[in-house]
This record gives structure tokens, C-alpha cells and sequence, in this order.
């Protein structure tokens, strides 16, 4: 009989759901709002019914379902299965997920971090198959991480391990969402490099970067700045090498103090291809001792928009 496995990505806009087999094959995804203001039981039991309703669909027996990985966009631990807390949603304080899923449900629940989660799917997978000791980072509106090392995941005492974004690179720096100042992801997310690219263009505009905006700053978007840099626009180049800067700074540190054997990097940015991972590697050489970047690997994530999902699964699979 065969075995499925339900992955499940909570993020603060949407929830996307997969049935995947359980050799990690995907074979149906769907995606529902999250509604997270109106708290983590409502989330969960909008889940269960998703779940349900998917299993229906492919008419698939309850029975048959080994389990249920859920991963959470706030610092979450995989060995008690509770949420600490989760930026931007009402109600998942010290919150017991992982009992409360079971409980609805009856199938047996595994929850981790989202970026931990997809780091591990990355091991799974993807771009990190075969590798025991591996640092995943994700480059989006902030800077996320994840973390296995001799093959576990690594979550931490309260679940907070892999919130590398929060890493302090300037003393005193630009503020960071988190309320505090000099964080990483201040100024090496995409939301830093479109700050920094507005700042610039308030000072000089003779980039094909205004002309595409029209001059709404608000209309900027790390992908055009890659794009335009491509085509050889100045700002645009000079942007790209402050994310590479800023981006190595931060990964360089990180490879010392955990020396990986691979690096993942996933999220929008990571699509810009040889622009950046070329640069990147360059400034890892200055930054980095070279005992530590010694045979890594730094490579863009392979498992796109079911990373999430084949993640979550994965905590079923190699937990």
C-alpha cells in the first residue's frame, strides 16, 4: 500500500499545502489565506480542513498518511513542538501546534521553523543531497537560516537557531524591522538593497533604474536592479556590489563559526544567478579563513516554490 506524506507552509499571507508520496514525489498542491490575524486555532483548523479536502480529492484513506510536517515562520521547536512566537500573527505565543494539529486530525505531526524546514527539504531533495553539515539561507524581505549538522536539524532550546538576519555587522547601523540596529538583513535582504537603491536615486538618477520606476521609488524591486546591472547600468552595478558586500560580511561569519560543507542560497535574489554567486564567492575568499571555506560549497537552492512543502515533508521522512 503506498505511503503519503502531507507538507504543509505557514506563511503570514498564505498557506500552501502538498500530498506528496513518501519518496518526497509531489502530487498535488493547493493554496488557501492564512487569515492570521484571527489566531493560530483558526489557522490550524483552516488546515485541517484543507488537508481533508485534498485527501478526499485524491481519494486517499486517512490511514494511509504517515504524517503531517508543518514548518512556521517564527523560531519553533522541533523537539517539544512549540511555536515561541511568529512575527506579524495573533495568537502563537508558547503555542503547542504540534499536539494541537495532532488533536484535530488524528494523523501524527511533526513543526519546525519555515527556513529550518526548508533547509532540511534542500538535504532532502535538493541542491544539498548527500551533504551531513549544511547552512541554508534564504534572501527575501529579510535573511533566514537554517541549519543541519552530522545529518539533525538543528532548532535550538527555544526554536530561535537560524535567525541568522539578526546577526550584527555595523555598530549602531541602519534600523532592522526587529526594532534593533545593524542586523544583517538590514542591509543584505532585498528589502536592505531596495532601501539602499532608493537612498541613491534620491542623490542621482541617471540610472535606467529611474526611468523604469518613472520615479516612484515604491515601484523598485531587487530583480530589476540585478537585470539592469546585467545590461551594464553604473547605479545598478554599484548596487550589486553592496549586496555582494554586505551578503558576504555576514555569510563569511557564518561559515567560520559553523563550518559547513555546503551553503544553500535560496529566496528572490538567489535568482540572480552568476551575477551574484560569482561575486560572492570572490569576497568569501577575502572574508572567510581559509581553513573554513575549504571545499564548501555555495549554491542557489534547487527546490523552488514546493521547497516549503517538500521541506515540511521532509520532517516527517528524516526526523
Amino acid at each position: 500500500m503506498k505511503k503519503y506524506i502531507v507538507g504543509v507552509d505557514i506563511g503570514g499571507t498564505n498557506i500552501k499545502s502538498g500530498i506528496l508520496l513518501d519518496n518526497g514525489e509531489v502530487l498535488l498542491t493547493k493554496s488557501i489565506k492564512t487569515e492570521a490575524n484571527r489566531g493560530a486555532d483558526y489557522v490550524l483548523e483552516k488546515i485541517k480542513n484543507l488537508i481533508f479536502e485534498m485527501l478526499n480529492e485524491m481519494k486517499i484513506e486517512k490511514e494511509s498518511v504517515i504524517g503531517i510536517g508543518m514548518g512556521i515562520p517564527g523560531p519553533t521547536s522541533t523537539d517539544t513542538g512549540i511555536v515561541n512566537f511568529c512575527p506579524n500573527m495573533k495568537g502563537w505565543e508558547n503555542y503547542r501546534a504540534e499536539s494541537v494539529l495532532f488533536a484535530k486530525t488524528g494523523i501524527p505531526v511533526k513543526i519546525g521553523n519555515d527556513v529550518n524546514v526548508i533547509t532540511l527539504g534542500e538535504t532532502w531533495k535538493g541542491a544539498a543531497v548527500g551533504y551531513k553539515n549544511v547552512l541554508g539561507i534564504t534572501l527575501g524581505t529579510g535573511i533566514g537560516g537554517g541549519l543541519v549538522i552530522d545529518g539533525k536539524l538543528v532548532s535550538g532550546f527555544t526554536g530561535a537557531a537560524g535567525e541568522v538576519g539578526h546577526l550584527k555587522i555595523e555598530k549602531n547601523g541602519k534600523l532592522c524591522g526587529c526594532g534593533q540596529y545593524g542586523c544583517w538583513e538590514a542591509y543584505a535582504s532585498a528589502t536592505g538593497l531596495i532601501r539602499e537603491a532608493a537612498s541613491r536615486l534620491l542623490v542621482c538618477n541617471n540610472s535606467k533604474l529611474w526611468e523604469h520606476i518613472n520615479g516612484d521609488l515604491n515601484k523598485i524591486e531587487a530583480k530589476d536592479i540585478f537585470d539592469f546591472a546585467k545590461e551594464g547600468d553604473k547605479l545598478c552595478l554599484e548596487l550589486v556590489d553592496f549586496e555582494i558586500n554586505y551578503l558576504s560580511f555576514g555569510l563569511a561569519s557564518l561559515i567560520n563559526v559553523i563550518n559547513p560543507e555546503i551553503v544553500v542560497i535560496g529566496g528572490g535574489i538567489s535568482l540572480a544567478g552568476d551575477i551574484l554567486f560569482e561575486g560572492l564567492l570572490k569576497k568569501l575568499n577575502e572574508y572567510t579563513l581559509k581553513v573554513a571555506l575549504q571545499s564548501v560549497n555555495v549554491v542557489p537552492a534547487k527546490l523552488g516554490n514546493d521547497a516549503g512543502i517538500v521541506g515540511a515533508a521532509a520532517l516527517i521522512k528524516l526526523i
